[in-house]
């Protein structure tokens, strides 16, 4: 499967954006997603990994739901520092 398809399986993280990754505890998907976050850390991109209790895959179809306006205000908090940060 290439890269583009599942991007932990990418081999070069370096010079991708700073990312901001939330995912639930029961996603299938959770461990890769960890995994993919670490792999940018340590290719030097900035990312913020949010794990957050209790929330499967697909999760915003409950978009009323309190873990998922957790999960909404993470990542709109994320975006707001990084609008406010100066540019370089």
């Amino acid at each position: 499967m290439p890269a583009y398809a599942a991007a932990a399986r990418a081999t070069d993280l370096g010079g991708l954006p700073p990312t901001c990754m939330v995912v639930g505890s029961i996603d299938g998907f959770r461990d890769e997603d960890v995994a993919y976050a670490q792999g940018l850390n340590r290719a030097g991109v900035p990312c913020e990994l949010h794990v957050l209790a209790g929330l499967p895959h697909a999760y915003q179809m409950a978009p009323d739901a309190a873990a998922v306006r957790l999960a909404a205000h993470c990542m709109d908090d994320w975006l707001a520092r990084q609008l406010a940060r100066p540019s370089s």
